[in-house]
């Protein structure tokens, strides 16, 4: 699903920008897009940004770290707080969100600077319970499963980021299964009592809950786009820096996944830009068709 809502999303970004190319200008710049799909979807939203705003872009595939800044072969590469500071500094202890970005600019090597980071653009690990099972642990945060720490039977997809630890608790071995559905059907089954998915998943049912990290107890992992110093002028580092962020407020009508009627929860970065929202009236329809015709081959497309 995750894989899927990236591709998606990159679909849409190529069909808005594709408008904004054909201009004479300076050379483009290098958007770094790591290997994991969420890097690459943001390789691809950072780059189509800067088109938007009169700045020629490319992506750049990556291995999407922050050294690749210093070889000179990108100029920005954006990508998550807390996956930065770990590359930079592995002994590294700040969670909290505001913390962890603090510790990562002080850890950036010279000549690599960091752009503002989006608190509404998040990706971090999230434990997702049964409402029985949050009932019985006494509540719908994180320190309900420490305070349950010993109950613990957590289990992940394959390949997903997951914290081992959970402020004082130290978790169990996740049990790993091949797909978010039947992660989430052995967690309704009772075969585990506890999902690891991501905070930015919206593959996670409805009916169960994804406990609240209120007092920080898993590390921040907030959009924040790292760029080479003195090689953007003051224009481009705003635009570079302006993050694309995820909401499920806004929704753009294009289908991804299991459900044609399942949306992209996305918030375009621009204010120019919006998106159509189910309800507008026509007149604003008509004023948006020239997004909303490839928009609309792209939802019949998925």
């Amino acid at each position: 699903m995750r894989r899927i809502l990236a591709l998606a999303l990159l679909v849409l970004a190529a069909l808005v920008s594709a408008g904004c190319g054909g201009r004479s200008g300076p050379p483009a710049l290098a958007v770094g897009a790591g290997p994991a799909p969420e890097s690459v979807l943001l390789g691809h939203l950072y780059a189509a940004a800067l088109r938007y705003y009169g700045t020629p872009a490319v992506v750049t595939e990556t291995d999407g770290v922050p050294g690749v800044l210093d070889s000179g072969s990108v100029t920005v590469q954006p990508g998550f707080t807390g996956r930065f500071l770990t590359a930079l500094d592995p002994g590294a202890t700040a969670r909290a969100d505001e913390q962890v970005y603090r510790d990562l600019v002080s850890a950036l090597p010279e000549g690599v600077a960091a752009g503002d980071y989006t608190m509404s653009a998040q990706d971090k690990p999230a434990l997702v319970v049964t409402e029985p099972t949050a009932t019985a642990w006494g509540g719908t945060d994180l320190s309900a499963l420490r305070r349950n720490c010993a109950k613990a039977r957590p289990g992940a997809v394959a390949g997903a980021r997951i914290a081992t630890v959970v402020g004082s608790c130290t978790l169990p071995k996740a049990l790993v299964f091949p797909d978010d559905e039947s992660l989430f059907a052995a967690l309704r089954a009772g075969k585990i009592n506890a999902a690891w998915s991501t905070t930015a998943d919206p593959a996670i049912p409805s009916d169960l809950t994804v406990l609240a990290d209120k007092t920080s107890l898993i590390r921040g992992e907030n959009v924040v786009p790292l760029y080479r110093r003195n090689t953007l002028n003051e224009r481009q580092i705003l635009r570079s820096t302006r993050s694309p962020g995820f909401s499920t407020r806004d929704r753009w009508p294009i289908c991804a996944g299991r459900s044609p009627r399942v949306k992209i929860p996305v918030r375009w970065p621009t204010r120019s830009l919006r998106p159509i929202r189910w309800g507008t009236r026509p007149s604003a329809r008509r004023r948006q068709r020239g997004i909303m015709r490839p928009i609309a081959e792209a939802n019949s497309f998925w």
